[in-house]
């Protein structure tokens, strides 16, 4: 697989040296590539308590999604990036239902409605 990268990265250079026979290919550098959608330590999860507090309802992970989308200025129409954030959210839902923070229950289609766990008062 390596040997056919080389092989591939020399065809390359040969094509571009067809077009310009004098260049430096040395002198090409790499595009940056862009900044991820990476959160600050715990910004996820600030946001979807948030979210879930100033709404005072229940609400399904894709809405979170486009919540915490939103909050942090991401492209809310890029299906994959929603489906990304959403798989995040599920993680982090799911450690906060584990430790007691949040709840779940059945909601329409299937889908959970996660809300805020009240705590037992005795």
């Amino acid at each position: 697989m390596l040997r056919q990268l080389v092989i591939d990265l020399d065809n390359l250079d040969a094509a571009i040296r067809l077009f310009r026979p004098d260049i430096d290919l040395e002198e090409i550098k790499p595009s940056p590539l862009p900044p991820r959608h990476s959160a600050f330590k715990r910004e996820m999860s600030r946001v979807i308590l948030g979210a879930l507090r100033n709404t005072g309802r229940a609400m399904i992970s894709r809405e979170l999604a486009h919540y915490v989308m939103a909050e942090r200025r991401m492209n809310v129409a890029d299906k994959q990036l929603v489906r990304t954030t959403q798989k995040h959210i599920d993680a982090c839902l799911k450690h906060y239902k584990h430790n007691g923070t949040l709840k779940a229950a059945k909601g329409p289609a299937s889908f959970l409605l996660w809300e805020i766990a009240q705590p037992n008062r005795s």
